[in-house]
């Protein structure tokens, strides 16, 4: 088998090799992430820069090998999840030395938008997603928000705000801006520090809000309806009640 062709079957197969590594995949999403967290914490040592490396080559890896498989290659050059993956090689590569150029860290924190292409994989393969999707997606798009606030905060705020110390300190205010609770022990100083505050303040409530509305509906399925279009429906609902339409809805057997 080919190169390609083997890539090809791991990345896009529906067969249990090819889940479990796109699974590991996630897993390794997942450690970067804390790493990125924990590291936070660490003095900038040559192990922290050794682990940097081995994270971008990895990143470089998969990005290289998802570019080789794709029959449009410039086009998904310009997604969202592909310029994340830049963001994130050029972060985990580039030589940080100082601050004149650690501001590139902060790039390392989009990579999260790689969640979205996840949720394709567990919308085919998960139950328990595609009765939760809505609600799923809701709670992703906060987290995702927070997080890449968090290291925008921590990373622009680190070298002349001696109150941000650590993600801990940035994930406290970002969450302190979100829920407008405004306790006033830490601030963002400087032009940018304020237009972070305004831009977590009202994204992140909008997104909260979201979160909370998608809790508190009524629990319902998305099936179109093929002659009104209606999308949102009862789970045991047998006609569409725009139209009255009898709808198939799949069902898993799950009582």
């Amino acid at each position: 088998m080919r190169v390609v062709d083997k890539l090809k079957f791991l990345y896009e197969a529906d067969a249990p090799e090819a889940h479990r590594f796109r699974y590991a995949l996630l897993i390794f999403d997942i450690v970067t992430i804390l790493f990125i967290v924990v590291s936070s914490f660490l003095p900038h040592s040559i192990l922290v820069q050794g682990i940097d490396i081995i994270i971008g080559l990895i990143v470089l890896a998969d990005f290289s090998a998802r570019l080789a498989i794709s029959p449009t290659p410039w086009k998904d050059l310009l997604h969202p999840a592909t310029l994340a993956d830049v963001a994130a090689i050029i972060s985990f590569l580039a030589p940080i030395v100082g601050e004149g150029i650690g501001f590139l860290r902060i790039l390392r924190t989009v990579r999260l938008l790689r969640t979205y292409q996840l949720l394709a994989r567990l919308r085919a393969d998960s139950v328990f997603f595609r009765c939760n999707e809505e609600l799923i997606i809701a709670a992703v798009n906060l987290s995702v928000f927070i997080f890449i606030m968090t290291g925008f905060v921590y990373e622009t705020q680190r070298w002349t705000n001696e109150k941000i110390g650590n993600y801990v300190d940035a994930l406290y205010f970002t969450m302190a801006a979100l829920t407008t609770t405004g306790f006033g022990d830490i601030t963002l100083t400087g032009t940018l520090g304020h237009l972070l505050s305004v831009i977590i303040m009202i994204f992140g409530v909008t997104l909260f809000l979201r979160l909370v509305q998608v809790l508190l509906r009524p629990s319902k399925v998305r099936h179109p309806c093929p002659v009104c279009g209606l999308q949102r429906h009862d789970r045991d609902a047998v006609h569409c009640k725009a139209c009255g339409t009898i709808l198939n809805i799949p069902d898993e057997g799950a009582v």
